[in-house]
């Protein structure tokens, strides 16, 4: 049965489903979904949780040992298995469809991927879970949708936004959810409950001396490969997801390409700024950067943030924090080469 994500928190109070499918691209509302599937089933008994993880050389009959191993006095088990391609292929999809039909009182199955295709969303591996459990699709938040979005997990936190607050917010982020959620815990470790203005989100991001991916991104602008290092340091310290560090990177690296590419065609610099919406007292910074840079640089550094974001999702075996120095490394010391 296929449910939207609206409908999870009822359908959760009513009835414990033996097997769910979670997908979709906002690693944040998957995360959420997955959590609160895990909370009903360990208030339903099911307190053992058994995760696996479909990588290329992955073991499906490990799958099936798994649903195998059930002593007498086991106690009811979760088997979580994520999907990092969304695509388990012929073998893994006989797997998956073996598992779902060993499914009963003692063992249930909690299945993550992206965001499917239409091929793969009509595959018998999904069609087998939608007719015994719960098909989740977690969709993206809209533009237009996503001040409301905030505001309302303001008010969930105990903030009382006024009408502007969510949106000053909103054109921060710039639809990455895992930052408007930090910026929102941000706020409330600030600011304590109550009501939030547009001038006290300015005045609390202002005034907060944590690192954040905006300075991170200006230092290795700069070619301060130091002061870039030690903030990203700071980032991982404080427990930022490494997602977030390459959505900041890969949208400076897409504005300074294309404006690399405008100067390559003779377009003024000044112009494409402005074209672009880079804010003033950014345009010497930017200027710079791209003026020292070496032609090529940006785009073989938007290659390396795609992997560095595939790690951090789970769909690429490497540490997304080595990623994340070498891109912010290589940013900042080929502008000091170049220079």
């Amino acid at each position: 049965m296929k449910i939207q994500a609206n409908q999870l928190s009822s359908y959760l109070k009513n009835s414990l489903a033996p097997c769910y499918l979670v997908t979709g691209d906002e690693h944040l509302l998957v995360a959420e979904a997955l959590d609160s599937i895990r909370a009903a089933a360990r208030e339903k008994g099911f307190t053992e949780r058994e995760s696996h993880v479909a990588t290329q050389w992955f073991d499906w009959a490990s799958l099936s040992q798994s649903s195998s191993n059930l002593s007498l006095f086991a106690e009811q088990r979760i088997i979580e298995l994520r999907l990092p391609t969304g695509k388990p292929g012929r073998v893994g999809s006989s797997a998956i469809v073996e598992l779902v039909d060993r499914l009963g009182p003692e063992l249930m199955m909690i299945i993550s991927a992206p965001k499917l295709d239409k091929g793969a969303a009509s595959s018998k591996w999904v069609k087998a879970i939608d007719a015994c459990g719960v098909f989740l699709p977690m969709w993206p938040v809209g533009v237009r949708e996503l001040p409301g979005w905030i505001a309302a997990r303001m008010r969930a936190a105990g903030l009382q936004p006024d009408r502007t607050a969510a949106g000053l917010i909103a054109d921060r982020v710039e639809g990455n959810l895992l930052a408007a959620n930090q910026e929102i815990e941000k706020l409330r470790l600030l600011l304590g409950e109550g009501p939030v203005s547009a001038e006290d989100v300015a005045n609390a991001v202002a005034n907060s001396s944590r690192y954040d991916v905006y300075k991170l991104v200006d230092a290795a602008l700069a070619g301060d490969a130091r002061r870039a290092m030690k903030i990203l340091d700071g980032l991982r310290a404080e427990g930022v997801e490494p997602v977030i560090v390459f959505w900041a990177l890969g949208r400076e690296l897409r504005l300074l390409a294309s404006l690399s590419d405008a100067v390559r065609q003779r377009v003024d610099l000044g112009s494409a700024m402005q074209k672009a919406r880079v804010w003033r007292n950014r345009q010497g910074l930017v200027r710079s950067c791209v003026s020292r840079a070496p032609n090529g640089m940006f785009h073989r550094l938007l290659k390396a943030v795609g992997q560095g974001d595939a790690a951090a999702k789970g769909q690429l075996r490497a540490d997304p924090w080595q990623l994340a120095s070498d891109v912010v490394l290589g940013l900042a010391f080929a502008g000091q080469k170049a220079a």
